[in-house]
């Protein structure tokens, strides 16, 4: 640990997604830099740490972990941040940051509050402050969750990308809260209808994805759009409630998967569809994330319902079962070159996992391979272990002297055949993109070390207070 005047300050900032508004990264980092001069003129340039597009519901951030690390190791005696919430949202969190911070040495300053833990009064004033910000945010989520409620008793369509087999027709206004609104429902179109229940069949009788786009491409059927199916548009398709008649055996479905209805039992007569609210989180800034049906909000729609319940339940079961088959993204797949590969066709190409004696092996695929089989391309797989371990070995031989390897990348560029598939010029990104990959794989590996480490001095922490009483 250095000496304390050697120590520096800090600064964390945090956003989790765009609002408009002034809070962004850079703001929260120039009022702290503003705060730090009026305060400490002396202090010596402050370090740096951001997470822009992370949410304050827990600590799994990556600046947030190389900030604590280098707390351990004494690199600061003070860390500032604009507000309270950009550090946690959580009590749980707060707390235990705040007395590890107080072990430390660290004294901790928001200046949106004018909270300093280096006084008594300062930190119970904390405390306090971040009961609040977590009752504010429960009390937010309840908020909207009751607004969802009785939308859901309405019947109505909210909006947004409207499903295959169907459209969206303005009706009659209901009133929601003693207010009269203008609503919408789901109006039927039939030749996309008759898509929908070939694609339920098709998957009912061969139980794969694949098989059931190729199946679609066979029959000359497409998107609303006229573009081919993709496994990915199938499946939702599949796991969309609003396809189900509300029969019987939706309900028993429904309640067995501890879903919250917003309908009576006699409503679920077996002629209409199904309407699920709250199926998808967007409060991350981020891609929207699927939630599971103990989340949903189901009432019961005004359009028709086109696959029965039994019919449907037994689907879900057997996308259940094909999920661990699912190819994994380029977000969740430790491959290396996910994302990356291009195949001689143009088109990407990723991670195909299978199940092996020894473990678990893995290939990339051509997605027009994968989608629409080998009369899209015939491009063989590529062994995804060998393929990366040589991505490695190349990587690792490259020289650390900038000049000598930007001569080695102009040798490999005047060596690519014309014909090459990938573009000379574009070597030298994707070389990029993999030392890119590789430092975010290092990344991912040292926050999940972190995560166990302080998950375990949190633990330790508790069982004192424990001790303590």
């Amino acid at each position: 640990m250095l000496p304390l005047h050697e120590q520096g300050i800090a600064i964390y900032s945090r956003k989790s997604r765009f609002t408009g508004k002034g809070e962004s990264v850079g703001n929260q980092i120039e009022l702290c830099r503003q705060y730090l001069r009026a305060h400490e003129p002396d202090a010596p340039e402050p370090e740096i740490f951001e997470d822009d597009g992370f949410s304050g519901g827990d600590l799994n951030r990556p600046a947030f972990r190389r900030m604590m690390r280098a707390a351990e190791a004494g690199r600061f005696r003070m860390l500032i941040v604009y507000r309270l919430d950009r550090i946690s949202r959580s009590i749980g969190d707060f707390t235990a940051l705040i007395e590890r911070l107080a072990q430390l040495n660290v004294a901790f300053v928001s200046i949106r509050e004018q909270f300093d833990t280096s006084t008594p009064m300062g930190r119970a004033m904390m405390y306090i402050a971040s009961v609040f910000s977590q009752l504010e945010r429960e009390t937010i989520a309840e908020r909207i969750r009751d607004n969802l409620r009785e939308l859901a008793k309405t019947g109505r369509w909210l909006g947004g990308i409207t499903p295959t087999g169907f459209s969206s027709e303005a009706v009659q206004a209901v009133t929601v809260d003693g207010r009269t609104k203008r609503a919408c429902r789901l109006r039927l179109v039939p030749e996309e209808a008759e898509t929908v229940k070939a694609m339920y069949s098709l998957f009912a009788r061969l139980g794969s994805l694949t098989a059931v786009v190729k199946g679609l491409q066979e029959h000359g059927l497409t998107t609303k759009n006229g573009n081919a199916f993709t496994r990915h548009a199938v499946r939702d398709i599949l796991h969309n409630p609003v396809y189900a008649r509300a029969d019987a055996d939706m309900l028993a479905w429904l309640r067995a998967a501890g879903t919250e209805l917003s309908a009576a039992q006699e409503e679920f007569d077996g002629r209409h569809g199904v309407l699920a609210y709250h199926r998808t989180d967007q409060s991350r800034g981020r891609t929207a994330v699927a939630l599971p049906p103990e989340a949903w909000i189901v009432a019961v729609g005004q359009h028709p319902g086109l696959i029965p319940g039994s019919q449907w339940a037994a689907v879900q079961e057997r996308l259940r079962r094909t999920d661990c088959r699912t190819p994994r993204t380029e977000h969740e797949t430790p491959a290396l070159l996910a994302g990356l590969l291009q195949c001689r066709c143009g088109r990407p190409m990723y991670a195909k996992y299978r199940r092996a004696a020894d473990g678990e092996r893995f290939s990339y695929v051509c997605r027009a391979k994968s989608t629409g089989g080998r009369e899209q391309c015939s491009c063989p797989n590529v062994p995804g272990t060998a393929a990366d371990a040589a991505v490695r070995a190349m990587l690792c031989a490259l020289p650390e002297d900038h000049a000598a390897l930007a001569a080695a990348l102009w040798g490999l560029r005047r060596g690519l055949p014309e014909s090459s598939p990938a573009p000379p010029d574009r070597v030298p990104l994707v070389l990029r993109d993999c030392l890119d990959t590789i430092r975010r794989t290092q990344r991912v590996l040292e926050a999940l070390t972190e995560q166990l480490r302080w998950d375990g001095e949190t633990l330790c922490v508790t069982l004192r207070r424990v001790d303590c009483k």
